[in-house]
């Protein structure tokens, strides 16, 4: 009993001081808990938040194909433009067309109409000999082929001369030159109508070409804007002690606008 009794006095104060360190080590972690709370609490939402933003890997990923779409979508913009532009000449050209058609189609209704009021008066008395019928022939087939070198005639019109189909050679030239101006100004007629209707299909396909330009630009600019900064967390997170923060996030579309093959 005695030997047992002095080892336990022995030993009570090793077992002491023991107790005392650790006492003294909670109460240092509660006072540092209490005093310094972030330095012990676990940031689980920073650990979150990481997970769930893209790694750097992914990230670059996806800033190249950025980089590789914004210059497919400039290339085809520029090509865009240049059809445009070629689209733009053509429609001039075809409004060109149509204005110098409809001048000279107004010029062969003058003349139409200055043969119409000459006709009222007497013709010529000439000898209908078979010379005279010969050269009023010559005279017809002259004309209309001069005609049809100033492009006032048609194949056809200048087929159905020569084969006296709906002309009769043997009419005097005053009244045969009053038939041919009023074929002249048909052929002419006939001919702003196409003008003007090639002048409207190419306006429509300037237009077109116009917009897919202009929706291309807009795309393209859009792709080389730089990227719009990360929002510092993408998750509510919430502290001890602070009132619950909520944060929105934008929906954002990534999307391709259609483009015009060419």
């Amino acid at each position: 009993m005695r030997t047992a009794l002095s080892s336990v006095l022995l030993e009570a104060p090793r077992a002491a001081a023991i107790w005392l360190g650790l006492l003294g080590v909670v109460t240092l972690a509660v006072a540092g808990l209490l005093l310094r709370p972030r330095f012990f609490r676990s940031d689980a939402g920073t650990r979150i938040r990481e997970a769930a933003l893209p790694s750097r890997s992914e990230h670059s990923e996806h800033r190249r194909d950025q980089e590789r779409w914004a210059e497919e979508v400039t290339v085809a913009a520029d090509r865009a433009d240049a059809t445009a532009r070629h689209r733009r000449d053509e429609w001039l050209a075809a409004q060109d067309e149509a204005e110098q058609a409809w001048r000279a189609y107004e010029a062969a209704e003058a003349d139409v109409r200055r043969l119409s009021s000459a006709a009222g008066m007497p013709l010529p008395q000439t000898s209908r000999t078979p010379a005279e019928y010969a050269d009023r022939e010559r005279w017809l087939h002259r004309a209309a082929l001069d005609a049809y070198w100033r492009r006032e005639l048609s194949v056809e019109q200048l087929s159905d001369v020569f084969a006296h189909r709906g002309w009769d050679p043997r009419l005097h030239p005053v009244e045969q030159e009053l038939m041919l101006r009023r074929a002249v100004r048909d052929h002419l007629l006939a001919r702003q109508r196409t003008a003007r209707e090639r002048e409207q299909t190419t306006w429509r396909a300037a237009e077109l070409a116009a917009a897919a330009a202009r929706s291309l630009r807009e795309e393209a600019v859009s792709a080389l804007l730089p990227a719009a900064g990360e929002r510092e967390s993408v998750l509510p997170l919430t502290t001890p002690g602070t009132a619950e923060q909520t944060r929105e996030i934008p929906a954002v579309v990534v999307g391709r606008a259609p483009v015009a093959a060419y």
